[in-house]
Parts: structure tokens; C-alpha cells; sequence
């Protein structure tokens, strides 16, 4: 892996992990800070909220900014942020630097995403951001888990220590191997939301919303489904966080190599794959051992989905590829806030943990549904896009 992707996953883990941990913490949280566990899974809604609205405004600041100076002080905020959290003596100041902490997500992995795929040729460009990715998965795989048992053991504050930790190594890392120089597109960026008004970058965002919505939907309240339904130890749940965080990270290096070869079919066939499985873990979800294979397989495709829909709008938006990459963090993240809502609601309404899997089922079948409209709006407008994306679409098409 070339260092300067290295650099970028080296940030992606942190912010992966200071992100995603909360969930194995929620329990301990809740706990803690004295709140219902359905109130301590807006923090996850809040610092998702804090990406969808600190991404277009940090794509407006940084716009004219050189990238490798952005990307330090992106990575350096989200080492602030994460200090507060560890400080926070209550929820409503915990809430506040969640939020704080989030402003720097969106614009870091739009903008990363963009470097990673400009510095390899345009043939590898699903396979780099898959790669800058990695970091993110990764965090699932040895960052949650980790994190988990620490904040189990000695306090969940330990956990944001730690995290911070990580970003200032992170940080390091990408003073020390990014390129000087980083190209940069001229232009205008409030000129460049006039991309918001095609239908090709649209329905993108849309999906990235839906697909995120299905899977945090359940996977915010993973801790207490695990406990308190499959009846899973504490210890244990740290181990099922370990194999979901394995699951991402083969979904995301499988995503990259299918959106190399066929984007649009890829997509397709994962989204109907995640509508069947999260059927079936409504049904795995009583027994341990259906529970780990359903667990796998769904993080898996969840996370398949992530580096096609990052390439897809970054090749559709070819004159604002930043903007529209850092807008489609947002996407995801608005997806993240509302599939903890949801389930927040839910369960605030007197619903089981049990009918989350269902509710997920119906966000997948709707992404599916609109995935299906989209590519093929996509191929009958092809003629309409510029001529090196026409060529690489039929080029997709005859490897298909």
C-alpha cells in the first residue's frame, strides 16, 4: 500500500473508531450519565447530525485550501473534539463535543477519498478508496472491540483518551507522507452545488442515505440486541464486535474490486443480498451461533456498498468531485442519524429490539428499489455524460 494511503487509513481508524465505539459503550453510558439507553443512542444520531451539517460548511471553508494542509487540520480537530469527550462531565456536554468532534468526518473522507483516487490511475480509483477505507474498517475489526473492553474495564472516558492518542499519530502520519503537492481543481465551490441539481448525483445521495439508515438501524443498539436477546456476555459482545469488524473489512476490500469491474451491477446484486439477510437475522437473532453467521455475512455486504457509492458519485459529479464526495459523507451520515432515530423511536414506543431487523429490511428493499431506477436513468442519460465516463461505462458494462 502506498504511504500516502497509509497516512489517510492511519486517520480513517481513528475517526472509524471515535465514531463507532459509542455503540459498545451505550450500556456504560447510559449507565453513567444517568440516561435511558434510547436516549444514549442520539449520541450516535447527534454526531451523525454534526457530519450531515459540518460537511457542506467545511467543503465552503477548505475549498481553496491546499489538501495536505486541510487533511492535517481536519485530523487535528477530530483530536480536539475527542479530548472534550473525555472531559465531558454530562450528557449535554458529551452531546456537544460529539457533535464538535463530527464537523471534521465528512470533509476528510470526501476530500481523502478525491486525493485517493487522483494520485493511482483511473482504473484503480474504486480499489484506492476502498484502501483509504481500509482505516475505517479496520477500526471495527481491532479499534471497537478494543475500545469496548477498555471502556468496560477502566471507564468509557479511557476509550476517548486513547482515541486521541490515535489521532495524533494520525496526524503525524499525514504530515509525513502525504504529497506536497496535491492537485486541486480551480473553481468555484458555491458555484459547484449547481451539481445538486442532476439527477445522477441525486439518486446516489439518496441511496448512500437509505443504505446507511438499514444498517444502523440495527447496529446501534447491537450491545443491548446482543445481551439482552442472544443472550451474549459482556465479554462477549466485544468478540461479536471483533468478527462484525472483520465482516467490514472484507466488505470493503470485496466493494472496491467489484466497482473496478461492474459498479452498477455490483450494486444491485449487494442491495437485494442485504434486503434477504436482514430477513434472516430478524430470525438468527434468538441463537448464538445463526446470530455469528448472519452477523458476518451482513457486515459484509453493508460495507461492500460503501467504496461503489463513494466512486459512483465522485465519476458523476466530475466538476465538483470534492463537493459532491464530501456530500455524500454527509449522505451516509444523515442515513447513520436516521437509522438511530428510528430505532430510538421504536423502542422509545414500546417496540421489541427484535422488530429492528425488519425495519432494516424495509430501507434495504426501498435503497434496492431506487437503485434499480437509478442505474438504469444512468445508462439512458450515458450519452449525456462526458465522453471519458461514456467510455468507462461501456467499458464496465463489456467486463459485466
Amino acid at each position: 500500500m502506498p504511504l500516502h494511503l497509509i497516512a489517510l487509513a492511519a486517520a480513517a481508524f481513528g475517526i472509524g473508531t471515535s465514531e463507532f465505539v459509542i455503540m459498545g459503550l451505550l450500556p456504560n453510558v447510559a449507565t453513567d450519565l444517568d440516561v435511558t439507553i434510547d436516549i444514549a443512542g442520539l449520541l450516535i444520531t447527534g454526531y451523525a447530525m454534526g457530519v450531515v451539517i459540518g460537511a457542506p460548511i467545511m467543503a465552503i471553508i477548505t475549498a481553496k485550501l491546499p489538501r495536505k494542509a486541510t487533511l492535517i487540520g481536519l485530523a487535528s480537530t477530530f483530536v480536539l473534539g475527542n479530548l472534550l469527550c473525555a472531559l465531558a462531565p454530562n450528557y449535554g456536554l458529551l452531546m456537544a463535543a460529539r457533535v464538535f468532534t463530527a464537523f471534521c468526518h465528512g470533509a476528510f473522507f470526501g476530500i481523502g477519498a478525491v486525493v485517493a483516487a487522483d494520485l493511482v490511475p483511473r482504473n484503480q480509483r474504486s480499489s484506492a478508496i476502498a484502501l483509504m477505507f481500509t482505516g475505517l474498517t479496520l477500526a471495527n475489526v481491532l479499534g471497537v472491540p478494543l475500545g469496548t473492553a477498555l471502556g468496560q474495564v477502566a471507564g468509557w472516558r479511557s476509550t476517548f483518551w486513547v482515541v486521541s492518542g490515535i489521532g495524533m499519530i494520525a496526524v503525524a502520519a499525514l504530515a509525513a507522507w502525504l504529497p506536497g503537492r496535491i492537485p486541486m481543481q480551480p473553481g468555484n465551490i458555491l458555484r459547484e452545488f449547481k451539481v445538486l441539481r442532476d439527477v445522477r448525483v441525486l439518486w446516489p445521495l439518496l441511496a448512500s442515505v437509505l443504505a446507511s439508515a438499514s444498517l444502523f438501524c440495527v447496529l446501534t443498539y447491537i450491545a443491548p440486541i446482543l445481551r439482552d436477546v442472544t443472550g451474549v456476555s459482556e465479554r462477549g459482545v466485544t468478540g461479536v464486535l471483533l468478527l462484525f469488524g472483520v465482516a467490514l473489512t472484507v466488505g470493503s476490500t470485496l466493494g472496491g474490486k467489484l466497482g473496478d469491474r461492474s459498479l452498477e451491477g455490483s450494486l444491485r446484486r449487494i442491495f437485494l443480498g442485504l434486503v434477504l439477510v436482514f430477513l434472516a437475522l430478524s430470525q438468527a437473532i434468538h441463537a448464538l451461533a445463526p446470530m455469528l453467521v448472519m452477523t458476518f455475512i451482513w457486515g459484509t455486504l453493508g460495507f461492500a456498498v460503501v467504496p461503489l457509492l463513494q466512486t459512483l458519485i465522485v465519476d458523476q459529479a466530475a466538476d465538483a468531485p470534492n463537493l459532491a464526495s464530501t456530500l455524500n459523507q454527509g449522505a451516509f451520515n444523515l442515513g447513520n442519524a436516521g437509522g438511530a432515530w428510528l430505532g430510538s423511536m421504536a423502542l422509545g414506543h414500546g417496540l421489541p429490539l427484535t422488530d429492528l431487523p425488519w425495519m432494516s429490511a424495509s430501507l434495504a428493499l426501498a435503497v434496492l428499489l431506487l437503485t434499480l431506477w437509478g442505474t438504469r436513468y444512468y445508462g439512458r442519460h450515458a450519452g449525456a455524460m462526458p465522453p471519458r465516463h461514456a467510455s468507462e461505462l461501456a467499458s464496465s458494462r463489456s467486463d459485466a
